[in-house]
């Protein structure tokens, strides 16, 4: 069953539950879902659905973040419940460690290759890093995984 087919399923089961919350989240994820097909004008593949709850993601923990900043601790723990149910249709996230391995192990790679990567190939690390979490269908985030590459490139 795809992603979208998924979020359909759980949304006639919130209704029939009653479950306010969840079906206010559903509704909000088949609407960006329904957005993007319209856009690409086409159903999309499960690639596409996990970019666009990805995205909503990261909406929600930036409206945490300016909610905590304007004493607003009752929405931000609002975003916080539907960033859990959204990332129930998400792959799984990578660890700190898992992410660091992966930074250590491609910039090795690219250093037998072509020799030490300096900042200026910045690009091209972060490109293969967020490839190979792909390639495992592992989550990772973007900031997290910059942060430890440049940590890594200025070595």
């Amino acid at each position: 069953m795809s992603i979208v087919e998924q979020v359909q399923k759980d949304m006639v089961e919130a209704m029939r539950n009653r479950d306010e919350q969840r079906l206010s989240t559903l509704r909000m994820m088949k609407s960006t879902l329904h957005g993007k097909e319209i856009d690409k004008r086409a159903p999309l593949d499960d690639a596409e659905a996990i970019q666009a709850l990805g995205t909503m993601i990261k909406q929600r923990k930036d409206s945490i973040e300016q909610f905590t900043k304007g004493g607003r601790q009752e929405l931000a723990d609002k975003e916080a419940k539907e960033i859990e149910l959204i990332e129930n249709y998400m792959p799984k996230a990578a660890g700190a460690d898992q992410m660091q391995a992966v930074v250590t192990e491609v910039v090795a790679q690219i250093t037998a290759e072509k020799g030490k990567p300096s900042m200026k190939d910045m690009g091209n690390v972060m490109k293969a890093v967020m490839a190979r979490f792909a390639e495992q269908n592992i989550r990772a985030d973007g900031k997290a995984v910059n942060e430890m590459v440049r940590t890594e490139l200025s070595k």
